[in-house]
């Protein structure tokens, strides 16, 4: 069983949600229905979606939404959200490699929040494959990540303390880091501090060179349109802290 099977339970969900803002949110859905050209009526699948902060803002502009995420508890949650705004939301819980993905062609699809690093080499390419699988033909793809190898390695830590929250609701947490260089992966542990309690996490994240994504894309029939380093547009280059990668589905 994948780390992140187990993950998405309990301080780790509160840590990641503590950490994004509505602002923030706000602006990435804007860049998302402009570089993905959204209509209204367009089906968008939305690939790891967390608790639906992209979703729920497209939803609102008035595309159709199919969410597909792992953790039961942000299911739940994007469920009654979706059903007390009347949102119509569609949420399939499960593993994306595995999920019974929508009967209907998408329009367009996105994985934001940096999930990019959780998939080995062979498990990328069934990533690519299945969201291939559900677009139409011409159909845009964003892609977040701030896990390249170009982002990651030019200024490599071997520890991090990062803190998110104020207040009560603050939690502390120590990332260490260990490179293995011939598999191309960080062994990572987290260790989470909230209100006194400490609790550990393993995971691992896989490294890919910008160049090295595009090939998979290529052969699972997408290219490459665009790169960006933030939603305001800059192009994207050696050394920056993440990436959005526009593609299209040939």
């Amino acid at each position: 069983m994948a780390w992140y099977h187990t993950f998405f339970e309990g301080v780790p969900q509160r840590a990641w949600k503590l950490g994004q803002s509505e602002e923030q949110t706000e602006f990435e859905a804007e860049f998302l229905w402009d570089v993905l050209e959204l209509e209204t009526g367009n089906a968008v699948l939305d690939v790891f979606s967390g608790y639906g902060r992209h979703a729920i803002q497209l939803a609102g502009k008035g595309a159709e939404l199919w969410c597909v995420d792992i953790s039961r508890e942000y299911c739940e949650e994007l469920t009654v959200t979706s059903r007390e705004e009347n949102l119509g939301i569609q949420v399939l819980c499960a593993d994306f490699l595995e999920a019974v993905l929508p009967p209907k062609k998408m329009d367009a699809a996105y994985c934001m929040g940096n999930s990019l690093s959780f998939f080995d080499r062979e498990n990328m390419k069934v990533f690519f494959t299945r969201i291939a699988d559900s677009l139409s033909a011409g159909g845009r793809l964003v892609l977040h990540t701030s896990m390249l190898a170009e982002s990651i390695l030019p200024a490599f830590q071997d520890n991090a303390w990062m803190e998110v929250g104020d207040g009560e609701e603050r939690i502390y947490y120590l990332v260490q880091n260990e490179y293995d260089v011939l598999e191309g992966v960080i062994h990572a542990r987290i260790t989470y501090v909230e209100k006194g309690e400490t609790s550990v996490y393993p995971i691992e994240q896989h490294l890919y060179t910008l160049s090295e994504l595009r090939k998979i894309a290529l052969g699972a029939g997408f290219t490459v349109q665009e790169v960006f380093s933030a939603i305001d547009g800059e192009p994207y280059r050696l050394g920056d802290e993440e990436a959005f990668i526009l593609l299209k589905k040939d």
